[in-house]
Protein backbone atom coordinates (compact mmCIF):
# COMPACT_ATOMS: atom_id res chain seq x y z
CA UNK A 1 0.00 0.00 0.00
CA UNK A 2 2.76 2.47 0.83
CA UNK A 3 3.75 2.91 -2.83
CA UNK A 4 0.15 3.73 -3.85
CA UNK A 5 -0.58 6.46 -1.29
CA UNK A 6 -1.13 9.71 -3.16
CA UNK A 7 -1.79 13.41 -2.75
CA UNK A 8 -4.18 14.81 -5.37
CA UNK A 9 -2.97 17.67 -7.55
CA UNK A 10 -5.82 19.86 -6.28
CA UNK A 11 -4.39 19.64 -2.75
CA UNK A 12 -0.89 20.44 -3.98
CA UNK A 13 -2.29 23.46 -5.83
CA UNK A 14 -3.88 24.65 -2.59
CA UNK A 15 -0.63 24.28 -0.59
CA UNK A 16 2.43 23.62 -2.76
CA UNK A 17 4.54 23.34 0.40
CA UNK A 18 2.62 20.29 1.65
CA UNK A 19 4.43 17.00 2.10
CA UNK A 20 3.56 13.85 4.00
CA UNK A 21 5.96 11.29 5.40
CA UNK A 22 4.12 8.00 5.09
CA UNK A 23 5.17 5.30 7.56
CA UNK A 24 3.95 1.72 7.79
CA UNK A 25 4.62 -0.45 10.82
CA UNK A 26 4.04 -4.20 10.59
CA UNK A 27 4.12 -6.52 13.59
CA UNK A 28 3.11 -4.13 16.35
CA UNK A 29 2.36 -5.48 19.81
CA UNK A 30 0.21 -2.63 21.12
CA UNK A 31 -1.32 -2.48 24.57
CA UNK A 32 -2.84 -0.15 27.17
CA UNK A 33 -0.97 2.99 28.19
CA UNK A 34 1.89 2.11 30.53
CA UNK A 35 4.58 3.91 32.49
CA UNK A 36 6.77 4.27 29.39
CA UNK A 37 4.05 5.83 27.21
CA UNK A 38 2.95 8.05 30.10
CA UNK A 39 6.54 9.22 30.36
CA UNK A 40 6.54 10.11 26.66
CA UNK A 41 3.39 12.13 27.11
CA UNK A 42 4.75 13.96 30.14
CA UNK A 43 8.06 14.76 28.41
CA UNK A 44 6.23 15.94 25.31
CA UNK A 45 3.98 18.21 27.36
CA UNK A 46 7.08 19.88 28.78
CA UNK A 47 8.61 20.33 25.30
CA UNK A 48 5.41 21.02 23.31
CA UNK A 49 5.33 23.85 20.82
CA UNK A 50 3.04 26.74 21.91
CA UNK A 51 -0.31 27.34 20.17
CA UNK A 52 1.05 30.49 18.51
CA UNK A 53 3.98 28.64 16.93
CA UNK A 54 4.39 29.39 13.21
CA UNK A 55 4.16 25.68 12.36
CA UNK A 56 0.67 25.54 13.85
CA UNK A 57 -0.41 28.86 12.36
CA UNK A 58 0.47 27.44 8.94
CA UNK A 59 -2.19 24.78 9.46
CA UNK A 60 -4.78 27.34 10.49
CA UNK A 61 -4.05 29.22 7.26
CA UNK A 62 -4.40 26.00 5.25
CA UNK A 63 -7.80 25.37 6.82
CA UNK A 64 -8.97 28.86 5.94
CA UNK A 65 -7.81 28.29 2.36
CA UNK A 66 -10.42 25.58 1.82
CA UNK A 67 -13.15 27.35 3.77
CA UNK A 68 -12.85 25.78 7.23
CA UNK A 69 -12.83 27.81 10.45
CA UNK A 70 -9.83 26.60 12.49
CA UNK A 71 -11.24 28.08 15.70
CA UNK A 72 -14.22 25.69 15.42
CA UNK A 73 -12.57 22.62 13.88
CA UNK A 74 -8.93 22.79 14.88
CA UNK A 75 -6.05 21.08 13.10
CA UNK A 76 -5.12 18.03 15.16
CA UNK A 77 -1.80 19.38 16.44
CA UNK A 78 -3.48 22.66 17.43
CA UNK A 79 -6.10 20.75 19.43
CA UNK A 80 -3.45 18.59 21.12
CA UNK A 81 -1.20 21.43 22.29
CA UNK A 82 -4.22 23.04 23.92
CA UNK A 83 -5.12 19.81 25.72
CA UNK A 84 -2.60 19.36 28.48
CA UNK A 85 -1.97 16.98 30.07
CA UNK A 86 -2.15 14.82 26.96
CA UNK A 87 -4.74 12.03 27.23
CA UNK A 88 -3.65 8.41 27.64
CA UNK A 89 -5.12 6.23 24.86
CA UNK A 90 -2.85 3.25 24.21
CA UNK A 91 0.88 2.83 23.74
CA UNK A 92 1.00 3.45 19.99
CA UNK A 93 -1.39 6.41 20.02
CA UNK A 94 0.45 7.89 23.00
CA UNK A 95 3.69 7.58 21.02
CA UNK A 96 2.49 9.49 17.97
CA UNK A 97 0.65 12.12 20.01
CA UNK A 98 3.86 12.77 21.94
CA UNK A 99 5.82 13.15 18.69
CA UNK A 100 3.12 15.44 17.25
CA UNK A 101 3.25 18.06 20.00
CA UNK A 102 7.03 17.89 20.43
CA UNK A 103 7.72 18.48 16.72
CA UNK A 104 4.70 20.68 15.93
CA UNK A 105 3.04 18.69 13.16
CA UNK A 106 -0.18 16.71 12.66
CA UNK A 107 0.18 12.91 12.70
CA UNK A 108 -2.56 10.49 11.75
CA UNK A 109 -2.49 6.87 12.92
CA UNK A 110 -4.51 4.24 11.05
CA UNK A 111 -5.14 0.50 11.32
CA UNK A 112 -3.93 -0.85 7.98
CA UNK A 113 -6.04 -3.99 8.21
CA UNK A 114 -9.19 -1.87 8.22
CA UNK A 115 -8.28 -0.08 4.99
CA UNK A 116 -9.73 -0.88 1.59
CA UNK A 117 -7.37 0.29 -1.12
CA UNK A 118 -4.71 2.96 -0.67
CA UNK A 119 -4.99 6.15 1.34
CA UNK A 120 -5.22 9.33 -0.72
CA UNK A 121 -5.57 13.00 0.13
CA UNK A 122 -8.15 14.76 -2.04
CA UNK A 123 -10.46 17.75 -2.20
CA UNK A 124 -13.94 16.39 -1.62
CA UNK A 125 -16.64 16.30 -4.26
CA UNK A 126 -19.18 16.34 -1.43
CA UNK A 127 -20.63 12.89 -2.09
CA UNK A 128 -17.96 10.73 -0.48
CA UNK A 129 -19.28 8.03 1.89
CA UNK A 130 -18.63 9.10 5.46
CA UNK A 131 -19.47 7.81 8.93
CA UNK A 132 -22.46 9.49 10.54
CA UNK A 133 -20.32 10.79 13.41
CA UNK A 134 -18.02 12.53 10.94
CA UNK A 135 -20.77 14.12 8.89
CA UNK A 136 -20.63 14.65 5.15
CA UNK A 137 -17.60 16.49 3.80
CA UNK A 138 -18.20 19.83 2.14
CA UNK A 139 -17.33 20.40 -1.51
CA UNK A 140 -13.68 21.40 -1.74
CA UNK A 141 -12.83 20.22 1.77
CA UNK A 142 -9.49 18.42 2.07
CA UNK A 143 -10.02 14.83 3.24
CA UNK A 144 -8.14 11.59 3.55
CA UNK A 145 -10.05 8.64 2.09
CA UNK A 146 -9.79 5.05 0.90
CA UNK A 147 -12.04 2.95 -1.35
CA UNK A 148 -14.71 2.69 1.36
CA UNK A 149 -14.95 6.40 2.15
CA UNK A 150 -13.60 9.26 4.22
CA UNK A 151 -11.05 8.26 6.85
CA UNK A 152 -10.29 11.78 8.15
CA UNK A 153 -12.16 15.02 7.60
CA UNK A 154 -10.73 18.52 7.20
CA UNK A 155 -7.23 17.30 6.46
CA UNK A 156 -6.46 16.09 9.98
CA UNK A 157 -9.31 17.36 12.17
CA UNK A 158 -11.28 14.20 12.93
CA UNK A 159 -10.62 10.55 12.13
CA UNK A 160 -13.27 7.94 11.43
CA UNK A 161 -13.87 5.14 13.93
CA UNK A 162 -13.33 2.37 11.35
CA UNK A 163 -9.56 2.87 10.97
CA UNK A 164 -8.57 3.98 14.46
CA UNK A 165 -5.59 2.32 16.11
CA UNK A 166 -6.70 0.11 18.99
CA UNK A 167 -4.91 -2.23 21.37
CA UNK A 168 -5.57 -5.00 18.83
CA UNK A 169 -3.85 -3.19 15.94
CA UNK A 170 -0.97 -5.18 14.46
CA UNK A 171 -0.24 -3.30 11.21
CA UNK A 172 -0.47 0.49 11.16
CA UNK A 173 -0.14 3.45 8.86
CA UNK A 174 1.13 6.82 10.08
CA UNK A 175 0.75 10.07 8.14
CA UNK A 176 3.17 12.79 9.30
CA UNK A 177 2.09 16.01 7.61
CA UNK A 178 4.24 19.03 6.87
CA UNK A 179 3.73 22.63 5.84
CA UNK A 180 6.38 25.35 5.88
CA UNK A 181 8.07 26.57 8.03
CA UNK A 182 8.63 22.95 9.15
CA UNK A 183 11.51 21.72 7.01
CA UNK A 184 11.77 18.35 5.32
CA UNK A 185 14.65 17.63 7.68
CA UNK A 186 12.35 18.45 10.60
CA UNK A 187 9.70 16.15 9.14
CA UNK A 188 12.19 13.31 8.86
CA UNK A 189 13.37 13.94 12.43
CA UNK A 190 9.78 13.52 13.64
CA UNK A 191 9.59 10.28 11.65
CA UNK A 192 12.80 9.01 13.26
CA UNK A 193 11.41 9.90 16.70
CA UNK A 194 8.21 7.96 16.04
CA UNK A 195 10.03 4.97 14.55
CA UNK A 196 12.24 4.81 17.64
CA UNK A 197 9.25 4.80 19.98
CA UNK A 198 7.45 2.12 17.94
CA UNK A 199 10.59 -0.02 18.09
CA UNK A 200 10.62 0.32 21.87
CA UNK A 201 7.00 -0.83 22.04
CA UNK A 202 7.55 -3.69 19.57
CA UNK A 203 11.25 -4.58 19.07
CA UNK A 204 10.43 -6.78 16.07
CA UNK A 205 8.36 -4.18 14.22
CA UNK A 206 9.07 -3.71 10.49
CA UNK A 207 8.97 -0.04 9.47
CA UNK A 208 8.95 1.46 5.99
CA UNK A 209 8.78 5.17 5.09
CA UNK A 210 8.11 7.16 1.93
CA UNK A 211 8.02 10.91 1.39
CA UNK A 212 5.07 12.06 -0.74
CA UNK A 213 4.78 15.59 -2.07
Amino acid sequence: MIDDIAVDAAVTALRPDFAVLVMTAHGLANGPADDRSRGWLAEAAEAAVPPDDARIEAWRAAYRAFGAKPQRTRPSVDALVRRMPLPEINQVVDAYNAVSVRHGLPIGGEDLRRYTGPARLVRAAGDEPSEEALGEPEIGEVVWRDDTGVTCRRWNWRQCVRTRITEETVDALFLLERLEPLTIEGLRAAGDDLAGKLSEISPGVRIETRLVG
